[in-house]
């Protein structure tokens, strides 16, 4: 296939690990998006950039004023689209630039949505979220496929707000890249011992400011029982106040960023449980989101920790894995590692080794099986009906 990808952040690692998992099958790609860094990449996972301009994370309304930009600057992208076989877009926002893109200059492309996650302002009943509900629709209907990391986004959000006018769905989870896998083959990281202190790892994109307080408070009543490890990008506009609280609580270590092609397996086998709590946009994504952290952990032997009542915890209830937590956690969490010992660990974690690898572990081709083939004009007998997710 020949793509073109557009996207909210060329920077963020999930754009790279897309075109990772669909190389085997590319002729050409070119990946055109806006930028947080003041020096957009030149190059995504071997595949050139077209930048749009610079936006900023948490700034919906500086963003929308970027894409409506980029969009009267359309003809420019010409170009990069001529010969298109598929136009795929990452976020409602570059949705329309995909949309408009493939109308002028790839009619014959198929057009994909990829929806990772569902924005706050999409979900209510103030007049804003019925606007940008009624934009999603119209922008869906273009649409010849449409992506989903998670069940619960079609079940909760996308399949009520529209109904049999969304586009064919596909369920495409957030595992581990089989490419990585391989790569980190020859990792042997020594597991640390089934005993005090438990380790916790909160790894990936670090937004959520109630899990660092819950960890934080954790830490304090158990000392020297609990240590929480964090590594990746944390969210300043989310967490202000991430490296203050850091540095004022012993047992709370920020390592800084990882390569997760080189790191990944070496630092869930250093803990014993792996976070994935997010009540970052609780009662919506938060509780409907799959994290790439539930794979990643579950793979490398973490014991993953969840809200039992999300999607996150119905999905290692039904492998029969995973600390699975009901609310209050400020005394659920300090009651299970204080009564934690190395004959209950070792339970939960023979628990989580029992998780089909397949479950945990992605190739690409069935993605990559569907876009090659819905690039027919009867792309539509060839996909499974509107709002039915196919798992991968």
């Amino acid at each position: 296939m020949r793509l073109a990808y557009i996207v909210h952040d060329l920077a963020d690692p999930a754009v790279a690990r897309r075109l990772a998992m669909l190389a085997p099958h590319l002729a050409s790609a070119v990946v055109i998006g806006f930028h947080r860094d003041a020096a957009p990449p030149a190059r995504v996972a071997g595949w050139p950039t077209v930048p749009l301009g610079r936006t900023e994370d948490a700034r919906l309304g500086k963003r929308v004023l970027s894409v409506l930009r980029a969009r009267l600057q359309l003809g420019t992208l010409a170009p990069h689209l001529a010969g298109a076989t598929v136009v795929m877009s990452r976020q409602l926002e570059t949705l329309v630039l995909a949309r408009a893109a493939r109308a002028h200059f790839a009619p014959g492309a198929m057009l994909v949505q990829e929806c990772l996650d569902v924005h706050r302002l999409l979900v209510g009943g103030t007049w804003k979220s019925r606007a940008m509900r009624r934009l999603e629709g119209r922008l869906l209907r273009a649409c010849d496929l449409l992506l989903v990391s998670s069940p619960a986004f079609l079940r909760e959000h996308l399949v009520p707000a529209h109904g049999a006018a969304l586009p064919p769905a596909m369920l495409v989870e957030n595992k581990v890249l089989q490419a990585e896998l391989a790569e980190q083959a020859q990792t042997t990281a020594p597991r640390p011992a089934a005993a005090p202190p438990w380790r916790i790892g909160w790894y990936g994109v670090i937004r959520c400011r109630e899990s660092l307080m819950l960890l934080a408070d954790l830490v304090r009543r158990l000392p020297g029982r609990v240590e929480v490890e964090i590594r990746g990008r944390p969210a300043p506009s989310a967490i202000p106040d991430f490296e203050a609280v850091v540095a004022a609580t012993p047992g709370l270590h920020f390592l800084g960023p990882y390569d997760r092609r080189r790191d990944l397996a070496a630092m869930y086998r250093g803990v014993h449980f792996a976070w994935a709590i997010d009540y970052f946009e609780a009662g919506a994504n938060s509780d409907w989101l799959l994290p790439n952290r539930l794979y990643e952990g579950s793979l490398h032997g973490a014991v993953p920790i969840a809200l039992a009542r999300t999607e996150t915890g119905r999905w290692l209830a039904r492998h029969r894995a995973g600390l699975l937590l009901q609310e209050p956690l400020q005394q659920a969490l300090p009651a299970f590692f204080a009564g934690l010992d190395a004959a209950g660990y070792a339970a939960s974690a023979a628990a989580v080794a029992a998780i089909p690898q397949a479950d945990l572990v992605e190739d690409g081709v069935a993605l990559a099986t569907a876009l090659l083939q819905a690039q027919a004009r009867d792309a539509r007998l060839l996909l499974p009906a509107a709002g039915a997710p196919v798992p991968v």
